[in-house]
Parts: C-alpha cells; structure tokens; sequence
C-alpha cells in the first residue's frame, strides 16, 4: 500500500516526528515557528488532525500531556511514494529513475555497495 501524498507542511511535521519519536504539539510548534510573534497553535493543531485522519500519526494520552507518534515510518513513506513516482513518470522501471540519480549524483563506496547487493538480490 502507497501512503498517500502529503502536502509540505504536514511532511515538515512528520519529519520532526520521525526524527524525536513523539512529541506534543507545542514541541511540534517551538520547532516548526520558534519563536515567532504570532500564535501557531491552531496551525499546528489542523496538522496534526489531517496526519492523524490519514492515518500517520496517533495520539497518546498516556503520559501527562498529548503526546503525538509517528504510525508509518519515514523509509515506508519514501518507498510508497518512489513506487507511485516511478509508475507515474516510466511506467513502473526503476531503471530510469537509477540510472539518472546515479549519473547526477557521486555515490559513496557505501551506497554503491548497497546498489550492488540489492541488483544482486542479497540482503544486508
């Protein structure tokens, strides 16, 4: 299953989720605004409400305050939209898509590794 696409803002938000594995959404808001003039809180409060109706992320009243988590992991996301990316633009090849990233870009040692394992079918 393909996440469906998230607009910018609700992607900066679940970007901070993923990187802190919960947080309020005043946590959410200090990070995203800091310390700005105007009151973010009902900008914050909307995103959080549209990410948890399409599935992304559930509260937790658990601990002493609303607590917000990611339900879907950044690398699922990643993948599900690179799929929907590749099957939009080429017809579903990856070939394309490879070739031109690895034109455009110098992989490390590493991650040529890691493209060779994968085109052999090996795990890591």
């Amino acid at each position: 299953m393909n996440p469906v696409p998230l607009a910018n803002a609700e992607l900066s938000v679940m970007e901070l989720l993923w990187d802190h594995d919960g947080m309020t959404a005043r946590q959410v808001q200090d990070l995203l605004y800091g310390a700005s003039d105007r009151s973010q809180h009902g900008t914050v409060q909307r995103l959080l409400q549209r990410l948890e109706d399409k599935g992304f992320v559930r509260r937790d009243r658990s601990e002493s305050s609303l607590t917000f988590t990611p339900c879907i992991t950044r690398e699922t996301y990643a993948s599900g939209q690179l799929e929907t990316l590749a099957e939009r633009l080429t017809g579903g090849s990856i070939a394309p898509l490879l070739s031109h990233l690895i034109d455009q870009k110098r992989l490390s040692r590493t991650e040529l590794r890691r493209l060779r394992e994968l085109l052999d079918g090996r795990n890591p």
